[in-house]
């Protein structure tokens, strides 16, 4: 994939091509550095060379660079193999490390005095991991490791940099642990101390407080936001029936969970049908529904994508609930990939320790088991979490991209909600100049994953004060902004190139030119949007209004799953990945186009929505009865 550090921003993590001096085998390189410690780190001490340190290489996968134009080939509208999506066991064949990596690395590390015995290879070849000492490490990579405290009092391993001998690195994605800082939840008291939000703070939906008067009638859509009003925005009247033949995913991290009283005080009030049904849940990693914590924090998340999401694909088609983790390790987008893939489990080739919660989890009350490959995905899987991009190295970022194109692939289809604070990251946090996030930071942080670009990214929307569900909406500024920009990682995708070279031709962008990605090369997002303000939702036996692009993900979801639904009654494939067909030029009128409203953030306006793709609202909102038509022709 194009999916490198984009040579823009000096604060980016990089890999970098400066050879130092005394080679054994050949120069080595620097292969990765952080420029900056993340937000609440605080380097302590130096690490004692004596400690055990678990060493893991990851090995570069075959083909890796080929998964674009494999993707594209069974995405592409117009491709004789558009939709021959792939089997799990193409994909494993396809992209397994080669034996000249394996031996290469294997060979270097003998050479420099690790014993054959102590070099494990993963079953799937995707990891060399060697039991080693913080000294002999250092001596392989030529850092140094540190102990780094957390405001939370978390303590974590890691150094500034590590280099490579020139020879062994295009065999190796990255090694563990290193510059990788963790983005899991750490082990806490059950419910008290665990933070909020998962994977990472700041990503759950905003609330304005209950709500005494539910008002369910078109003419008051833009005062609250129910069942009705989406049906009317988005066409959305249709009823299922290819049954269990079609699928639907919604992912929660734990501690976010929902209650089932509250699903049930929804649905006997908007749904018909719903009353006492449960999403079909799947455990990973110890993911289970508790029926106390109850509060906005812990409940509101699940309640809404559940609320919403069974009730607009209706009863007649099942939902299924990714309840990832347990309650003392938690999970991360790594942990939720590994129950899909078993070849990006740790021992399988992507997750990473310094990252990923850990399982088994040995700690009381911790989950026992491990997860690995044992999850089929549905069609259509909405996520509505996100990380900052800059919270994560380049190459932890990308190994994970892959794996969505890899699953896309498969057929799936992966929504990411694009944040809530506009053009800052996750809790308003920009950069500064050196690249560390900050409440006065002014440099744009985009989100992640939406800016992978094997993903679709969705924005939010609002009937604004005084208007109809007949008008036309515009960029949600009613509590939360549509996250959108550019990414500071990945390269922009062909599919949407023309419309993002329009969008800046059209719409000269006058900030500085050091404040955002402004090389017009790369990843723009989101891809389109969806409602996110004013949303009517059962929690804690109350009803509240919501906000967020965590609103807007599962109704996207919900529309994509009724458009498979029909697909498949008729013998067709799943959409599977839909960026490349949505931004054909036959498919873009099936869209609404949002031209008012920016996204602010960073001390700036943000971007402006305008006519076609914009970096605010994408191509715009879904109109359910024209895509219809035009995916059951292709």
């Amino acid at each position: 994939m194009r999916s490198f550090l984009l040579p823009v921003l000096s604060f980016t993590l990089g890999l970098a091509a400066r050879a130092i001096a005394d080679p054994t085998l050949s120069p080595w390189q620097l292969h990765e550095q952080r420029s900056n410690i993340p937000r609440g780190w605080t380097r302590a001490r130096k690490l004692d060379s004596s400690v055990s340190i678990p060493l893991r290489f990851a090995l570069t996968q075959s083909n890796i660079e080929n998964i674009e134009a494999l993707l594209y080939e069974v995405s592409y509208p117009g491709s004789s193999n558009y939709g021959n999506h792939w089997s799990a066991s193409q994909i494993a064949a396809t992209f397994a490390p080669s034996t000249e990596s394996i031996e290469t690395v294997r060979s270097w590390l003998i050479e420099n005095g690790v014993e054959p015995h102590r070099i494990k290879l993963s079953p799937t070849k995707g990891w060399l991991e060697v039991a080693s000492t913080v000294e002999e490490a250092e001596h392989l990579l030529l850092a140094k490791y540190h102990v780094y405290d957390h405001e939370t009092n978390a303590k974590h391993i890691a150094c500034e940099n590590y280099r490579l001998p020139e020879h062994v690195i295009p065999h190796i994605d990255f090694v563990t642990p290193t510059i990788h800082f963790d983005a899991k939840i750490e082990k806490r008291d059950r419910f008290s101390k665990v933070p909020i939000g998962q994977p990472s703070q700041g990503s759950i939906p905003k609330t304005t407080g209950q709500v005494e008067n539910i008002f369910d009638q078109i003419e008051d859509c833009d005062k609250q936001i129910t069942p009705i009003c989406l049906r009317v925005l988005y066409g959305l009247w249709y009823e299922p029936v290819s049954g269990n033949n079609n699928s639907y995913g919604i992912v929660e991290y734990t501690p976010q969970t929902y209650l089932q009283s509250d699903l049930d005080m929804f649905a006997n009030r908007f749904s018909t049908g719903l009353e006492g049904v449960s999403p079909t849940l799947v455990s990973i990693d110890g993911g289970s529904i508790p029926t106390s914590a109850s509060s906005f924090d812990y409940n509101g998340e699940s309640d809404l994508d559940l609320e919403y999401g069974m009730t607009l694909v209706t009863g007649k088609q099942n939902v299924t609930l990714y309840q990832v983790g347990d309650w003392v390790e938690g999970a991360s987008f790594g942990t939720f990939l590994d129950a899909l893939d078993g070849t990006y489990c740790t021992y399988d080739g992507g997750d990473d320790p310094s990252q990923d919660p850990v399982y088994p989890d040995t700690a009381s009350g911790g989950y026992a088991g491990r997860n690995c490959g044992t999850v089929k995905p549905a069609n259509v899987i909405s996520t509505s979490y996100g990380y900052n991009e800059a919270d994560l190295s380049v190459a932890y970022a990308t190994r994970q991209c892959n794996e969505y194109a890899k699953l896309g692939l498969m057929g799936v289809t992966f929504l990411f909600s694009s944040g809530d604070s506009g053009v800052a990251g996750n809790m308003g946090y920009c950069l500064d100049a050196e690249g560390i996030e900050s409440v006065d930071g002014t440099i744009f942080t985009p989100s992640f994953p939406a800016t992978c670009p094997y993903v679709t990214a969705v924005g939010a929307t609002q009937v604004s004060p005084g208007q109809s569900v007949w008008q036309p909406e515009n960029a949600c500024d009613q509590v939360i902004y549509s996250g959108g920009g550019f990414s500071n990682y990945f390269s922009m995708p062909d599919y949407q190139a023309g419309a993002v070279k329009e969008y800046l031709a059209a719409n000269p962008i006058s900030y500085p030119k050091d404040i955002y990605n402004s090389t017009g090369m790369s990843r723009a997002y989101p891809d389109l949007s969806a409602n996110g303000a004013n949303y009517v939702v059962a929690v804690d036996g109350n009803f509240s209004l919501v906000y967020g692009t965590s609103a807007a993900s599962p109704v996207v979801g919900a529309i994509l799953t009724m458009v498979n639904d029909a697909r498949i009654a008729r013998g067709k494939s799943p959409i599977g990945f839909i960026n490349p067909i949505i931004y054909s030029p036959s498919f873009v009128p099936s869209f609404k186009d949002v031209t008012n409203g920016t996204n602010p953030g960073c001390g700036t306006l943000g971007f402006n929505a305008s006519k076609g793709w914009d970096p605010v609202t994408g191509l715009g909102t879904p109109f359910f009865p024209s895509l219809l038509a035009k995916w059951l022709f292709v």
